[in-house]
């Protein structure tokens, strides 16, 4: 770790090694070397003057990289791809003059910016999966659980635990969705050349244009690929890192719903999320217990949904066949933006694990409903009695007038709510203080929570985890 140097906190506090190797120097420029030898060894198959013995001495020096030596012809040359391709030919003397034949620098740089952010996603989708279940888990675990639910951040009626969390997960679902889309419709570059014509490839294959598409389909074939894209310029269409980001952003989206709504259980002493023995919540009120994983949720998601717009800019701004405007942006918004998403779906998994995740304080739940729930109860009383030969309209204004006492008792003096007693101490109600607790029981209210539950576990829940499985693999993140 630098000290006197800036270093990304994605690196040092957030982001996981997987993802952080998925854009590391080693990945992108072995990748280089792949799409190298997979240029190779198509134009082999396909009749130019390369051997086997090249192709197998590329093959052999795909890992060691001298990174000092490329930083010197890149000095000398003010160009990455031709520093490395001299790097890879000292290594590789056999092979130099072949190295590179017929493709521009977007052959290596754009098909392994695909790749990279193919593999990436693959990474978010195990994360996403495993966050999915973790949370169809919760909600299937207090699924019964009466809460209340709120509109405009007020109480309306009930719901219940495990009834909330179906809403989280049915975002996240929402993004599982838009993911598999467009990691299944990426598609390599493939061998364009300088202005997506494939010129200089019908030069080496002497107008042979069918040698030409069959290139493309060798080199897609070796590095994973059923398709490259259509037509190009130089360069894939940006909106490609466009649409991946919007993925992210969504992602980002969904999880700071759910960390907003865990803040304010929190707050509420309903909810609370994972506390250790020896966390200290605040330097000054040792007696704080700060929601700083859910925090740092919501932090995260604003920067990578504010993030989205740098692909939206650089996909509007390309001039014609290509220029090089993207090019720092995006090595920057697209890296940052899946570390962002890594780091948030991190702690959501810690947040959530079944074991020690999410704490759900039922008492202090039910408190509160019942401090509400004589409130929202009162329209099955008023059935009750007009079953009983009571006056609608008449019972309707005697429940009003009893709720603005019973209100200002609440409000006003401090009080609990005594709309119950209140009730049953009114004739015209016919009912007493035992039958108005049958009839203020929560689960009485709360719908079909329980089977929405289940049914949304059954029919959307189960098919993802077995069509996807579910990692066992354990976050590497300080939360």
């Amino acid at each position: 770790m630098s000290t006197n140097s800036y270093e990304s906190p994605f690196c040092t506090r957030y982001a996981s090694k997987e993802m952080q190797y998925i854009f590391s120097a080693d990945k992108k420029f072995t990748t280089w070397r792949k799409l190298w030898v997979a240029l190779a060894r198509a134009e082999m198959k396909l009749g130019l003057n390369v051997t086997q013995a090249q192709v197998d001495e590329l093959a052999a020096h795909i890992n060691d990289v001298d990174y000092d030596k490329a930083a010197e012809y890149e000095k000398k040359f003010r160009h990455d791809v031709m520093a490395h391709v001299h790097t890879y030919g000292e290594v590789c003397p056999n092979a130099k003059g072949i190295i590179h034949m017929g493709a521009t620098s977007c052959y290596v740089g754009d098909n392994t910016d695909v790749i990279i952010m193919r593999d990436a996603l693959t990474i978010v989708k195990r994360k996403l999966v495993k966050v999915i279940d973790q949370l169809a888990k919760f909600a299937d675990k207090y699924k019964s659980l009466p809460c209340l639910a709120y509109t405009h951040l007020q109480p309306a009626q009930l719901t219940t635990v495990g009834k909330r969390a179906t809403l989280w997960c049915n975002e996240l679902v929402m993004d599982l969705e838009d993911l598999d889309f467009q990691l299944g419709r990426l598609k390599l570059l493939g061998s364009k050349g300088t202005t997506g014509t494939q010129a200089s490839f019908m030069e080496l294959f002497h107008g042979d244009t069918d040698k030409v598409k069959e290139l493309e389909k060798l080199i897609a074939e070796e590095m994973g690929f059923d398709a490259v894209v259509p037509v190009s310029g130089q360069t894939y269409s940006r909106k490609v890192d466009f649409a991946v980001c919007q993925v992210l952003a969504a992602i980002s989206q969904s999880a700071m719903k759910f960390g907003n709504d865990i803040r304010l259980l929190q707050s509420f002493k309903e909810i609370e999320e994972p506390f250790e023995k020896t966390q200290i919540g605040s330097s000054a009120m040792a007696y704080k217990r700060n929601p700083m994983r859910d925090e740092r949720i919501c932090s995260l998601a604003r920067y990578v949904m504010c993030d989205v717009l740098n692909p939206a800019f650089t996909a509007g701004t390309q001039w014609f066949e290509r220029t090089l405007d993207d090019s720092a942006n995006k090595r920057i918004s697209v890296a940052e933006a899946f570390l962002g998403v890594d780091a948030i779906l991190n702690i959501m998994l810690n947040v959530t694990d079944p074991e020690n995740g999410l704490v759900v304080y039922d008492k202090i739940i039910t408190k509160r409903v019942m401090a509400e729930l004589p409130f929202m109860a009162t329209e099955n009383v008023i059935m009750d009695a007009c079953e009983k030969g009571g006056d609608r309209q008449e019972l309707h204004e005697h429940i009003r007038e009893l709720s603005m006492i019973a209100g200002a008792h609440v409000k006003q003096d401090g009080l609990d709510n005594d709309l119950a007693d209140l009730i049953a101490a009114d004739p015209i109600f016919k009912v007493t203080r035992e039958e108005l607790a049958e009839i203020m029981k929560p689960e009485n209210y709360i719908g079909r929570c329980p089977q929405q539950v289940d049914e949304f576990i059954a029919n959307v829940v189960k098919p993802i985890i077995d069509a996807n499985g579910v990692s066992d693999d354990v976050a590497e993140i300080n939360v």
